[in-house]
């Protein structure tokens, strides 16, 4: 069995929790910090719901520094906004995890800032640790946002205090 097919199940499990936790995120709270040194709420909700794209990134090219890139962090706007730049950004990471041969793996993939290393080490490592991991560690986050602003926050590895429906 390839390995992409391997990794498609938890690809899939773990887009549709991040997408339950998108979906509660509160727009009138999008300026809410715990603390002086957290991301706003919007800025984190933003962030995790472009995270879905990174995947493609680690996925299909050899490398990022993302001092030569052109991007530009997504304002919040709404909550259709966030879903629409996730749902986009997943599919196209889906779509690239298939198609992503056994031998790409193994290959290297190197993140970086005006040349100086973030990451580097296999493509199995950084789609794991820099992308999936990375995105599961904001979604934890955003969930404490959600408890902090008595808001609902969903199941994910097992029921929620507020989400028992969903096991």
């Amino acid at each position: 069995m390839p390995i992409s097919e391997l990794l498609l199940a938890e690809f899939d499990a773990e887009m549709k929790k991040t997408r339950t936790t998108l979906e509660r995120v509160p727009v009138d709270k999008k300026d809410f910090a715990p603390h002086v040194k957290s991301m706003p709420f919007g800025k984190l909700a933003t962030h995790v719901a472009e995270l879905a794209g990174f995947g493609l990134s680690v996925l299909t090219t050899p490398e990022l520094d993302f001092s030569k890139s052109s991007y530009k962090p997504m304002p919040f706007e709404s909550t259709t906004q966030l879903l629409q730049a996730f749902d986009e950004g997943a599919a196209k990471a889906r779509a690239a995890l298939q198609s992503t041969p056994d031998e790409a793996w193994t290959q290297n993939w190197k993140l970086s800032f005006q040349d100086k290393p973030i990451f580097d080490g296999s493509r199995f490592l950084a789609y794991r640790q820099m992308f999936l991991n990375h995105l599961v560690h904001h979604r934890a986050q955003l969930g404490v946002y959600l408890r902090l602003n008595e808001k609902p926050v969903p199941a994910t590895y097992g029921p929620s205090a507020d989400d028992t429906m969903g096991f």
